[in-house]
């Protein structure tokens, strides 16, 4: 899967030219992050890192990942309405991964005192590589999906006109007109729109969950801005405000700082580095509100590596999605090999497979955020580790997607412009609302692909 960029890539001076001016397109664009040492302030900024040339991304599997995401949006949704398959399925799991089992637990909280959410959020980002076959063919292969704080809607939104940019400087017009407009915070926020107006209080805010050391605040902006220009007012709180003036009335109603919410949206609490004692207090509060929660804690749940591996299994998807033959297929054909490390044979072959042959496995904790995985020897180590005890059970294996390499120029701060071998990932948000008519089974959706 070539890029064409190759020529472009030999001319040093070019490139350094050519990085000079894609930067400062990035930062008028506002490519933006917050620098590591002022995480809290946005005094002073850089641009976030990006290739100085687009990725060349197949059009066929393009249109598969956006086909599917109508899919995935269903079958997230339908698992977070399952109770008993996410019981079943994270029985393993939450005795030995105490976050999970943290989360698990406001989980059954809830559904104890009954739920009383009507309206309900999904914003999903489904991510993928393309595997390159043997015979030359690449295939759309899903890493995971991220049903919690899915990032980058809003600095994605920005990046397509600088390479636009970088390839009107080439006089590359006929290669600049094929960049594909793309504005995923604008559908995020309408996401949000609908869910708000579907709850029902015009005076209601959106109350945005945030740590205090952000560094993708930009990104972030970008939803709230979009939301304002739609009179939709959004006030950012740390779990700790929360925790400290948040409250509940008779009806369950949430407030903060004496203002209603209608909408949670959270950047946050998808690590067990973001929860102290008070934060899942603060949780469990804003889970047993009416607020509209994106996520609530059972799609959170529903987005784990456990749940990614239950959903390979034979006749899985058919149980959950039925009478939807060929929304099943479109699905299966985008998972790679997923496989339980639960106690017992199919867990033992699994390690036993892995240990034999490391590089074509993958060792995936119950974790979000990117950087959890384990590779090669280091798998291995862990394996060996793991093997007999039940520990083993907060991973998962997955077969290792081998994408096709190629050449790019990468931009970071504090580096010089330099080609890297690279290799593509895409994302696909997926946005979904559903309303529940109180006391009633029925309910009506929305949805749409990014």
């Amino acid at each position: 899967m070539a890029t064409g960029w190759g020529s472009l890539l030999q001319d040093a001076k070019q490139l350094e030219e050519l990085a000079r001016q894609a930067v400062d397109r990035a930062l008028a664009e506002g490519v933006l992050l917050r620098t590591s040492q002022e995480p809290s302030s946005s005094d002073v900024v850089s641009y976030a890192p990006f290739t100085l040339f687009p990725s060349l991304v197949p059009s066929a599997l393009l249109e598969q990942a956006y086909a599917v995401q109508m899919d995935f949006n269903l079958l997230v949704d339908a698992v977070s309405q399952n109770a008993s398959f996410l019981e079943q399925t994270l029985s393993s799991t939450i005795k030995r991964d105490n976050f999970t089992a943290r989360l698990f637990d406001i989980h059954k909280q809830v559904l104890k005192e009954g739920i009383a959410q009507t309206v309900f959020l999904g914003l999903n980002r489904s991510d993928y590589m393309f595997q390159h076959n043997a015979d030359g063919s690449s295939a759309l292969k899903q890493i995971e999906i991220n049903t919690i704080s899915a990032s980058f809607g809003g600095l994605a939104s920005r990046t397509p006109a600088v390479h636009r940019h970088v390839l009107h400087v080439l006089s590359k017009t006929k290669e600049a007109a094929k960049i594909l407009s793309n504005n995923p915070s604008k559908g995020l926020a309408m996401g949000i729109a609908k869910a708000w107006e579907l709850y029902g209080s015009a005076n209601a805010l959106v109350l945005l969950v945030a740590q205090e050391k952000e560094r993708n605040i930009f990104d972030q902006r970008a939803i709230e801005n979009e939301l304002l220009a739609r009179n939709i007012h959004v006030i950012r709180r740390r779990f700790e405000d929360i925790s400290e003036k948040g409250s509940l009335d008779q009806d369950r109603r949430l407030f903060m700082d004496g203002q209603e919410v209608a909408v949670v949206y959270f950047r946050d609490g998808y690590m067990p580095s973001q929860y102290s004692l008070q934060n899942w207090e603060a949780r469990l509060l804003l889970e047993r509100s009416r607020a509209v929660k994106c996520p609530d804690i059972a799609t959170q749940l529903a987005g784990t590596k456990k749940v990614q591996q239950e959903l390979s299994r034979v006749g899985v998807l058919e149980v959950l999605l039925p009478g939807q033959p060929e929304a099943v297929a479109r699905l299966r054909a985008t998972f790679a090999g997923l496989y339980s490390l639960d106690m017992g044979e199919e867990g033992d072959q699994a390690i036993t497979e892995a240990i034999a042959a490391p590089s074509h496995f993958v060792l995936k904790p119950q974790r979000e955020g990117g950087g959890n995985n384990l590779y090669g020897e280091e798998m291995v180590q862990a394996l060996e580790r793991l093997k007999d005890s039940e520990e083993r059970a907060s991973y998962i294996l997955m077969e290792k997607i081998e994408p096709e390499p190629f050449e790019n120029c990468l931009l970071r701060p504090g580096s010089p412009a330099r080609v890297v071998r690279c290799i593509s990932e895409l994302g696909i948000f997926g946005v979904y609302v559903r309303q529940r008519t109180q006391d009633l089974p029925t309910s009506q959706g929305y949805q749409m692909k990014l």
